[in-house]
């Protein structure tokens, strides 16, 4: 008796599936728009209210990612439960809505309307992110799994620092126009909320994965009896979880280190500090695109490995270039910092692709959706934690009276076990 055939195994080539360019399209959008907000949000905390304005930056993250937290379990029980394309389209649409927010937040004045709309810009994401991960195995063949994911990562890593980075040269650009400026911007995030949603509609459809799955109180948590039992049974998979919400954690307070480090202690403005993290973006692209030609139809975990100890080197050295720099800073240091910071973001872009792949395809069938839910709150506790740990760390350095840069070896340290102590077999896709 032969078996049964796989339907994704007989669709078309990773590079003439339309419906894939169509899903990156959507997400990489969707990732530019939020990130652009984001960071303009978090530049108004930093130059309209002072240096005191340091301690609304870990506040900014704290409110964007805590939907994450108690979201993304309900989030994945809606992957499953219903259809994840009309998920990702049912998105696209709330984001128009959040980006019309927007420009109405800024022109009410004050901090907090647009600290809300990042707010509801995270629930927006968090419902978002399981149907986006967890639609890929469905409508791919598995052996273009980790293409697949290394384009994702790339795109959306480009889109999250390339949104930062163009947030402060149009805040720059727009100063002298104030809040119709920031208005302007905005206007344009509307723009493209809706071309993204125009590109929602290529992604294909595929069947619902658990047609009758009831929700449990549990989901609430994120982790549900059957997605606990996966991991009780898989114990590589908790590693790659806490590995994966590292990795989140470093990303998130890098973010704001580059932030305050830019503009306060080095004080090179907006538009330079912007493209040090462009740096990182343009880094990591390179990085997720290497991954995926290294991995070859397999897990490979030894780029997790090889990109932590990249990213402790980075870490390291960056501290070093920001203790010798004089002051004034010159040109020639702000370029060599870029350059150690587009290393940490090849780095970054290595060692996150194998974490993404293996937990795409671990699960069985009916549980991807979520443990994508599970791998969001994860991540996004890392990014909370990121939030209230640079706020404590700014305070204590603030106290010692030590520059904010002693950040980039405390991150060092953190990455450091990962690179000393993480060895699981490569697994064949």
């Amino acid at each position: 008796m032969s078996m049964p055939v796989d339907p994704a195994q007989n669709r078309p080539s990773l590079s003439r599936d339309r419906c894939f360019w169509g899903m990156t399209a959507t997400q990489l959008l969707g990732a530019f728009n939020d990130n652009l907000f984001k960071q303009l949000v978090l530049l108004y905390c930093l130059t309209e209210v002072g240096k005191q304005g340091g301690d609304y930056q870990p506040i900014a993250f704290f409110l964007f990612s805590i939907p994450f937290v108690f979201g993304s379990g309900f989030s994945g029980f809606l992957a499953d439960r219903y259809s994840k394309r009309s998920l990702i389209v049912g998105c696209k649409f709330a984001e128009i809505a959040v980006m019309l927010a927007g420009v109405f937040a800024f022109g009410m004045g004050g901090l907090w309307p647009p600290l809300l709309v990042l707010f509801l810009m995270g629930l927006q994401s968090t419902v978002f992110g399981p149907s986006k991960y967890g639609i890929l195995p469905e409508m791919l063949r598995a052996r273009d799994l980790p293409s697949a994911n290394g384009i994702i990562q790339m795109t959306t890593f480009v889109a999250v620092i390339f949104g930062g980075a163009l947030a402060g040269f149009l805040k720059e650009l727009t100063d002298e126009h104030k809040v119709a400026g920031l208005q302007w911007i905005c206007w344009g995030c509307v723009g493209l909320a809706v071309i993204g949603t125009l590109f929602s509609f290529l992604v294909r459809r595929t069947p619902v994965a658990v047609p009758n799955l009831e929700f449990t109180p549990s989901m609430i948590l994120g982790i549900d009896r059957p997605t606990r039992a996966l991991l009780r049974e898989d114990r590589i998979a908790v590693k790659v979880l806490l590995i994966s919400s590292l990795f989140w954690f470093v990303g998130g307070t890098c973010q704001q280190l580059v932030n305050e480090f830019g503009i306060y202690q080095w004080e090179i403005g907006e538009a330079k500090t912007s493209l040090l993290l462009a740096s990182i973006g343009v880094g990591i692209a390179f990085g997720c695109v290497s991954a995926s030609l290294l991995s070859k139809n397999r897990i490979n975990f030894g780029l997790v490995t090889g990109g932590a100890w990249g990213m402790v080197g980075c870490l390291g050295s960056l501290w070093l270039i920001a203790r010798e720099a004089p002051a004034p800073v010159p040109d020639a240091w702000i370029t060599a910092a870029a350059g150690v910071l587009l290393l940490l973001g090849f780095s970054a872009g290595i060692f996150v692709v194998p974490l993404q792949v293996f937990l795409q395809v671990c699960p069985t069938e009916d549980l991807k959706g979520r443990m994508m839910g599970t791998m969001n709150l994860i991540n996004f506790c890392g990014i909370v934690a990121s939030a209230l740990a640079f706020f404590a760390l700014r305070n204590l350095l603030g106290r010692l009276e030590l520059p904010i840069s002693w950040t980039f070896p405390v991150l060092a340290t953190v990455v450091l076990p990962v690179a000393l102590l993480f060895r699981p077999p490569e697994r064949k896709l």
